[in-house]
């Protein structure tokens, strides 16, 4: 077996479990929140704010209306900036493409190997520092973390030869997982579905059902929670989005079963409770959400921050929602099934924000045009 899967499942065992619980997170919303309203606390009365205190800074907030970017793609799943120029993973025909300023695409490179079946196939992308693309994607013995060199300018980029960096990761036709992206240290941060295998979310010495870290080489970090392991965060059924905020705090979204879909903070060697529980539970050793849905209304899937603003894509809800950093108990909707089922959400380098459409994976509806990337402006 390769020595980087070996160590990979070599989790430790001597944690308690009443550890996980150590850091406090923010109070959670105990009931799904009303949509297209905006909860924004109430300020402070002014005598228990000093007049020497500056007034905090804005939120981001979306303004406008969101315009196409790119049209006709076929079940993207990520998309990705490498100095600019922007990057798409395709779930099915396992391409990623390069979008030209005028929003036409082409073909980088293929993913070899990849099985696409379901929910899985080429999902994450992330750019490393070294201008590298990482990739996420399923093969025939499970799901795998591989890193491509990217050759040539704009307009002309090709994939070199991957190095394969985590294999094995379970897999199945649904609950992958996908999602990767770099951390403010540095780090990989890997999103891992529990391939339908519910009790191996809570076992350490399964990758499934966790929140993974990794090196850029794919090594374990030497302050991971649980010593060899690249477990960060486990007891989760299919995590999906990552961000942070500007203060370093991490943020997943996750997919629920029949009842709740989450927004989780994420703390080192947490257990997020399933398949014990599912939701805000209130129990002892699990760390509820700090806001949940009913997946009706959400299943988030990309997370993208910007200003104070966290922006979460949603398929079943087709919306894009906005949570504030300063109170993640609330949230406000936006563009509610104008645009169908919506992937994910990214930050492009001008400033506005990205969402791409999901309405040609076989669950949606599509529509002219489909499946899209929009843009819109923030303000604050």
């Amino acid at each position: 077996m390769d020595r980087r899967v070996l160590a990979a499942a070599a989790a430790g065992t001597s944690i308690l479990l009443a550890g996980c619980t150590a850091a406090p997170s923010p109070a959670p919303a105990t009931t799904s929140p009303a949509p297209a309203t905006s909860s924004t606390p109430p300020s402070a009365p002014a005598s228990s704010v000093p007049a020497t205190d500056p007034a905090p800074a804005a939120a981001a907030a979306i303004a406008g209306t969101p315009q196409p970017v790119a049209t006709g793609l076929n079940a993207p799943w990520s998309v990705v900036f490498r100095d600019g120029t922007p990057l798409v993973s395709e779930r099915n025909s396992g391409q990623v493409l390069e979008l030209s300023p005028e929003g036409s695409a082409r073909s980088i490179g293929t993913v070899l190997g990849v099985a696409a079946r379901g929910e899985s196939g080429l999902l994450g992308l992330a750019v490393g520092s070294q201008g590298d693309l990482y990739v996420y994607s399923t093969a025939a013995d499970g799901n795998r973390v591989q890193r491509f060199p990217v050759n040539g300018e704009p307009g002309s980029l090709s994939l070199g030869q991957p190095d394969t960096l985590l294999e094995r990761i379970p897999s199945a036709s649904i609950h992958d997982g996908g999602r990767i992206a770099f951390g403010p240290d540095g780090m990989l941060y890997v999103t891992a579905g529990d391939a339908s295998r519910r009790d191996s979310a809570q076992d350490r010495d399964s990758l499934a059902g966790k929140i993974l870290r990794m090196t850029p080489d794919g090594g374990v970090p030497a302050d991971n929670p649980f010593p060899g392991s690249l477990v960060y965060s486990y007891g989760h059924r299919n995590p999906q989005g990552l961000a942070w905020a500007d203060d370093g705090t991490m943020f997943a979204t996750e997919f629920g079963q029949n009842t709740w879909d989450e927004l989780n903070i994420i703390t080192p060697g947490a257990n997020y409770g399933w398949p014990t529980v599912e939701g805000i539970a209130g129990r002892p050793g699990f760390v509820d959400p700090v806001q949940q849905w009913q997946p009706g209304a959400a299943s988030p899937s990309g997370m993208a921050h910007a200003g104070g603003t966290l922006f979460l894509a949603n398929l079943r809800g087709q919306v894009l929602r906005s949570v504030p950093v300063s109170d993640p108990a609330t949230s406000t909707e936006h563009f509610s099934r104008e645009y169908g089922r919506i992937r994910d959400v990214a930050l492009a380098p001008d400033g506005r924000l990205w969402f791409l459409t999901n309405n040609t994976d076989g669950r949606g509806d599509p529509r002219p045009g489909d499946d899209r990337i929009l843009a819109v402006h923030l303000e604050r």
